[in-house]
């Protein structure tokens, strides 16, 4: 913490940027400003009180709020969300808190981290093509990632990092850090994808494809619809083929027609085949039908064979893993299948993959490594902290809350960012991302690997006076 007489700039110590702030004015973080001479933290710092409702109430640090009760630890969780920075490292975290949980006595350290080394995977529900793996991914002209490897149903993006934060230009750093930090902060946008799509991503909302809200996830691969449905269609239809840019599937051949007794029909389809009813590679990727770039499904069909079941009246359902493409067709005297209304009993299977379809949404999982110097914030021995959390001593959560953490070295996590508190995040110009995030362990555990024993306080202590970083004049009263 930094002070001075209050009419003169005074520099900032809680990044390395170190800004001179004029008074009255904020840091180029937008987070800490000038106040009578003196630095502090200009959000609240935030607790979740959980007596309130699962997920809990939000409330802001405000020492005039709380009349001096004694408050449950076990019902407030003191997150690193306004605490304050533990940069420069050499000094401890802004808040080593100690309460008794169930009988047993723990320690929370609550910080603020700096992340350099820091990015996004973002899931993405939809059966379109967005690009090709390994196409970059731009926001604003720069490269800010890649697509990576589709998982089932899902487009999946990797985004950020530190190559792209501060490996590239400094346009390339700027760009990628306000777009992980909206991204983080739930916020809209817009990414496009060479070769690929434009599309517009927001956490928990559905994406936008090429100016299309996308409103449904895939029910399965062709396959695995077929599975699913095969017995629904016994006795309306001939045949049914489940168009898919990954496996579509034929019911006749398919291992589930064959358990139903379902007859061959003669169907030849283009591709690669890879098991019986299961076809690879029937068309290119691309926006029209399942993910693919064909407009006429027919287009997939080779010339039917005779000798083996085709006939002149023969019906054939194709439909797609969503339900949103569908067509009824019948074999004419040449075995060539023409377009025919669909009987509405087949159009309530239809209608029943699209039900079984669920919304699409966009995820946005923060990933970051916890590691570098901030560790030593929270005890003397940095390396015995990470041994803790690997060993599971430790529980890692951001913004109270869970943190997956990956296994081998470091400590590299993984959050949902819509589990933590909106606004969570925010930056600093270096450029890299700030996240809250806490360290939870029994406190013969935190003594144990070197903690700052000395800097621990009662719940009640850090609500009665605050922190570093002032209280009186950054809270806001409970909002509603």
């Amino acid at each position: 913490m930094t002070t001075a007489t209050s009419d003169v700039k005074i520099r900032c110590n809680a990044c390395p940027v170190m800004c001179y702030i004029a008074p009255g004015k904020v840091g180029a973080c937008d987070r800490y400003a000038n106040e009578g001479g003196r630095i502090v933290r200009c959000d609240p710092i935030t607790i979740l009180d959980r007596r309130v409702q699962a997920g809990g109430e939000i409330r802001p640090f405000l020492k005039s709020n709380w009349d001096g009760a004694v408050i449950g630890a076990g019902d407030l969780t003191i997150s690193g969300g306004g605490a304050g920075t533990t940069y420069p490292d050499y000094k401890p975290a802004p808040f080593i808190i100690s309460r008794e949980v169930d009988g047993a006595d723990f320690v929370t350290v609550v910080t603020e981290a700096i992340y350099s080394y820091c990015g996004v995977k973002v899931k993405i529900d939809t059966d379109r093509h967005l690009g090709a793996e390994r196409a970059v991914v731009r926001a604003e002209g720069e490269e800010i990632g890649h697509v990576t490897t589709s998982e089932y149903g899902s487009r999946m993006l990797s985004l950020g990092g530190v190559e792209h934060l501060t490996g590239g230009s400094k346009a390339e750093g700027r760009v990628t850090c306000d777009a992980l930090l909206r991204l983080c902060n739930r916020e809209a946008v817009d990414l496009e994808i060479d070769g690929g799509a434009h599309v517009v991503v927001q956490a928990g909302q559905a994406p936008i494809v090429d100016g299309v809200r996308e409103e449904r996830m895939r029910v399965g691969c062709g396959s695995a619809t077929i599975g699913m449905f095969a017995s629904q269609w016994q006795g309306l239809v001939d045949e049914v083929v489940v168009v898919d840019d990954h496996i579509t599937g034929v019911v006749s051949e398919h291992q589930a027609g064959k358990v139903l007794g379902w007859p061959d029909t003669g169907i030849r389809i283009k591709g690669h085949r890879s098991t019986p009813g299961r076809y690879f590679k029937v068309a290119r990727p691309g926006s029209g039908w399942a993910g693919t770039d064909i407009d006429d499904p027919l287009t997939i069909l080779n010339p039917w064979w005779e000798k083996k079941g085709a006939r002149p009246g023969l019906s054939l359902l194709m439909v797609s893993t969503t339900g949103e493409h569908a067509g009824y067709f019948v074999l004419d005297e040449a075995l060539q299948p023409r377009p025919h209304e669909m009987p509405e009993v087949l159009r309530a299977s239809v209608d029943l993959i699209a039900e079984n379809c669920e919304p699409a949404l966009c995820t946005v999982m923060f990933q970051a490594g916890a590691g570098g110097s901030l560790r030593a914030g929270v005890t003397r021995n940095p390396v015995r902290l990470t041994q803790a959390v690997q060993a599971g001593r430790a529980q890692v959560t951001c913004g109270g809350a869970p943190a997956w953490v990956w296994p081998g070295g470091g400590i590299t996590l993984m959050v949902d960012v819509m589990d933590l508190p909106a606004g969570s995040f925010g930056y600093v110009p270096t450029p890299a991302l700030v996240a809250p995030l806490e360290f939870t362990l029994r406190r013969e555990d935190y003594v144990a690997l070197g903690g700052h024993e000395a800097a621990i306080r009662t719940v009640a202590d850090v609500l009665e006076h605050g922190g570093e970083y002032g209280s009186e004049f950054r809270a806001v009263g409970p909002q509603g």
